[in-house]
């Protein structure tokens, strides 16, 4: 009996996908900002470099799932954890493929103190 076949004879391309990266620029808003960065425990600022970087290479989608969160509207905040304490960078995404940081600042509380939320609002509209 004849048996029938079951291999397919696929085209060698169809095995290959081209990979188009997608990169993302990645800023602060101002020097206050980059003040707030340089305030941070120099482990924290480690890992807020890591992540910029990583967004910067690859896009957002390859952050860990744990280090984003988003807050309201178009408020998304990075999530760092250090020795001395944990630490927030809240930031907008921008036309052209841009992530802008518009506050960073130690963290104290379970829940993103209102004060915080308030003055990264403000900042956001500052984005152009």
């Amino acid at each position: 009996m004849a048996r029938a076949s079951t291999s397919l004879r696929l085209k060698p391309y169809l095995f290959f996908a081209i990979y188009i990266a997608m990169h993302w620029a990645f800023q602060t808003l101002n020097a206050v900002v980059d003040e707030e960065i340089r305030a941070l425990p120099s482990d924290m600022q480690a890992r807020f470099l890591r992540f910029a970087e990583i967004i910067q290479q690859v896009g957002l989608e390859a952050l860990p799932r744990e280090a984003v969160k988003h807050l309201e509207g178009k408020l998304w905040e990075l999530r760092m954890i250090g020795r001395d304490g944990i630490a927030r960078a809240i930031y907008v995404t921008a036309a052209g493929r841009r992530v802008v940081v518009v506050r960073v600042f130690i963290k104290k509380s379970q829940k993103t103190p209102p004060r915080e939320l308030e003055i990264a609002r403000q900042r956001a509209k500052e984005v152009g």
